[in-house]
């Protein structure tokens, strides 16, 4: 199937359902008829821009983004681009590297974006520790952010 399509299923099923994990987007793609593997659907997520907001029950699910969320995102992709020298996952962390003095500067920048999988930040002069929430590995959290970092947004 088209990328463009299963963008556009994907689009569909975040409007109709509260989709938390790209294990259910993956699931529902499947229900669809769709194959698609959670690499790929994590992709699509940011390139399709989704964030995750409170839905009625509390629970953090998939949506598209408004305009504020989307400038939040473009400045996190800009700010990533221009600072961010390394990513390296390590348990429930993302280690960011950064030039000298720049740490703190790029550390608000993530914490502004309220990315959903972010539990926090903690920025020296070039080192920032970025917290994955509970059940996310650093991994998963590090691919999330390279999504930025290389354009794939």
């Amino acid at each position: 199937m088209p990328k463009f399509d299963r963008q556009g299923a994907i689009l569909r099923l975040v409007r109709e359902r509260d989709l938390a994990t790209q294990a259910e987007v993956a699931e529902a793609l499947r229900g669809e008829g769709i194959d698609a593997v959670q690499t790929t659907v994590s992709r699509d997520i940011a390139q399709l821009g989704l964030v995750k907001v409170r839905n009625a029950d509390g629970r953090l699910v998939y949506a598209l983004p408004g305009a504020d969320d989307l400038n939040r995102l473009s400045a996190l992709t800009t700010a990533l681009r221009r600072w961010a020298l390394a990513l390296t996952p390590t348990g429930n962390l993302v280690v960011i590297e950064t030039p000298s003095g720049h740490a703190n500067a790029l550390a608000q920048v993530i914490d502004d974006a309220r990315i959903a999988d972010v539990a926090g930040t903690v920025a020296g002069d070039n080192t920032i520790f970025v917290a994955a929430r509970d059940g996310l590995s650093g991994a998963e959290l590090a691919a999330e952010l390279r999504h930025h970092l290389e354009g794939d947004t």
